[in-house]
């Protein structure tokens, strides 16, 4: 019997990240292993799942049909298994998070040594990641994302406040240049980009101006998809960085950075903890969801 399971969460992740490597990562296998296993479930069902190229990977007709089912199928194992952990009543077994680093210092950081020293029992597995992946695929119990990015079928605890954008530079930075006044004036600036991880396109920057949106594309020798690599490469003058208010706090505080165009940069949804909307919630993430709520 468990020989029929073999191979599909692997199959449900190649689904979602079109990546043998990217789902052997999320695993932590080899992606040889990975595709050992959905060669090894194609041959038992004797129907081809996966099309596999030299640059890509795409399901065929019938893997793509198969994964539709599979999804909510492997929602409702994962269901099974809450059952038994609730009729175990201890919170109990490895919690698994899939977590974007923009909530490590505001969520992960501060939670983590309280939480685990109120549950003995529970163990964390944290995965960082940045970009839009499914938690059903991998395997995660829940995942932590901005309320604006939230699929609509899955249940949304809010656990931060509103959250800001700043527009920062070095002091060392504004000594050659004028600090802007205007969203549009960053056009002649040296800005720092940043690349979403997801579909890889450049962020634009957003701003509200007399109650409505602007969005500005803006151009720089930097781009990174890493927060941190923007706020260090602000920090050693190479340009203005767009980034978290409670990322750069601190540099603010100290006067490392200055803030700019801070009228314009507006509030907007904070993170959330996110998981499938199951009849039976697991108690160690009944616990993680009470937890983070009181917080």
């Amino acid at each position: 019997m468990s020989e029929d399971f073999a191979g599909l969460r692997e199959l449900l992740l190649v689904a979602e990240k079109r990546s043998f490597t990217a789902a052997a990562a999320a695993l932590r296998v080899t992606p040889s292993a990975v595709s050992q296993a959905i060669g090894a479930l194609e041959e038992r069902l004797r129907i081809r799942l996966v099309q596999r190229t030299t640059r890509s990977v795409s399901l065929t007709e019938a893997g793509a049909r198969f994964v539709a089912e599979l999804r909510p199928a492997m929602e409702n194992v994962h269901g099974a298994f809450a059952v038994l952990e609730d009729a175990r009543g201890r919170p109990s077994g490895t919690l698994r998070l899939n977590v974007p680093r923009l909530a490590l210092g505001p969520v992960i950081k501060p939670m983590l040594g309280r939480f685990l020293t109120a549950h003995p029992e529970v163990r964390i597995d944290v995965t960082l990641d940045d970009g839009l992946s499914d938690i059903v695929a991998e395997g995660c119990d829940a995942g932590i994302r901005l309320g604006e990015r939230l699929d609509r079928d899955m249940v949304a605890v809010p656990i931060t406040g509103s959250l800001r954008m700043a527009v920062v530079g070095a002091p060392a930075y504004f000594d050659g240049h004028p600090k802007p006044r205007h969203p549009r004036e960053l056009a002649a600036h040296d800005c720092i980009n940043y690349r979403h991880v997801t579909g890889r396109h450049i962020a634009r920057w957003e701003f509200e101006v007399e109650g409505r949106e602007l969005t500005v594309a803006v151009d720089g020798r930097v781009v990174t998809n890493d927060n941190e690599v923007m706020v260090l490469a602000a920090l050693d003058g190479l340009g203005l960085a767009y980034v978290m208010e409670h990322s750069v706090a601190e540099h603010l505080a100290a006067k490392r950075l200055v803030r700019v165009l801070t009228r314009y940069c507006p509030s907007f949804p904070g993170l959330y903890l996110y998981y499938p909307n199951r009849k039976n919630l697991a108690p160690k993430l009944r616990a993680l969801v009470d937890f983070l709520r009181v917080r």
